[in-house]
């Protein structure tokens, strides 16, 4: 089984149980997964901009670590997904 990189409506996981890597749902799941780690790569790039900064204000902060958070979910996710995966070829 795989663990896709959205959730289904009520915000719980969505699983793929299919072994095959070249099916159309892998090579989307394949995709997103790309988009969102180059995602979070340039929210944490900006992130880091912001904090580099001598003078930031509330607002700003608060959406950088809103933005990093989410990106962090999702690479978490993608990790816990790859590693399942790993898991069960070895």
């Amino acid at each position: 089984m795989r663990l896709l990189p959205w959730t289904n409506d009520f915000g719980a996981p969505c699983w793929l149980s299919t072994a095959n890597p070249d099916s159309r749902i892998s090579r989307m799941a394949d995709e997103l997964e790309a988009a969102m780690i180059v995602s979070a790569e340039e929210v944490l790039a900006e992130a880091r901009e912001l904090l580099a900064e001598s003078v930031v204000g509330e607002q700003e902060l608060r959406f950088a670590g809103t933005r990093l958070a989410e990106s962090l979910g999702d690479t978490l996710r993608i990790a816990a997904s790859r590693g399942g995966r790993l898991e069960s070829e070895g």
